[in-house]
């Protein structure tokens, strides 16, 4: 049965990064990552938050066409609202898919500081998403973040929870890959 796996957690995280890397293990995986999709779509530096929504709706399109196609969709997505992951939860539903939730994490201190040297890379594939956030107050928005998923946690009693403190990015594929396993 394909899967949906939604990698959660804040900017810089590296949720990208295991998400690439699944995607590149597992034969068919739609590595679907909605902050490239936004990319895609014409003037989503002036409106972020209005092109983000749209590209929600084709990602949600995409992922349900890629399950029937009877291969797993990787996502990996900040969400720290319900209401961001259900169409989500629906697609894979009405594909009989599986859902899986892993939000991935760190103390606070380690998430900015995370974000702020991705965000001074200037070959990060999430630049052009970096950036969006650097406008936004940068590492002082990724706390906020961190502190909203904190809240949006005990809504998603099914999340699993992937602490990434000191962990490499290898280190965080392994643990991905053993709660998928036992899931």
């Amino acid at each position: 049965m394909p899967r949906l796996i939604h990698l959660n957690g804040p900017s810089g995280i590296g949720k990208s990064t295991v998400a690439q890397a699944y995607a590149e293990r597992h034969r068919g995986v739609l590595n679907l990552d909605t902050d490239r999709v936004v990319c895609l779509i014409g003037g989503w530096r002036d409106s972020f938050f209005e092109t983000f929504r749209a590209a929600q709706v084709l990602a949600v399109a995409m992922a349900e066409t890629h399950l029937r196609s009877g291969y797993d969709v990787v996502m990996p997505q900040l969400a720290t609202r319900v209401v961001d992951v259900e169409p989500f939860e629906a697609a894979a539903g009405r594909c009989g898919a599986g859902y899986t939730e892993l939000l991935l994490t760190a103390e606070k201190p380690v998430a900015c500081r995370r974000f702020a040297e991705r965000a001074a890379n200037e070959h990060s594939s999430t630049k052009g998403v970096d950036d969006v956030v650097q406008a936004r107050g940068g590492t002082a928005m990724v706390g906020r973040l961190h502190d909203q998923l904190a809240a949006y946690l005990p809504q998603r009693p099914g999340c699993v929870v992937v602490p990434t403190d000191g962990s490499s990015p290898e280190d965080t594929y392994d643990a991905v890959l053993a709660h998928l396993r036992a899931g």
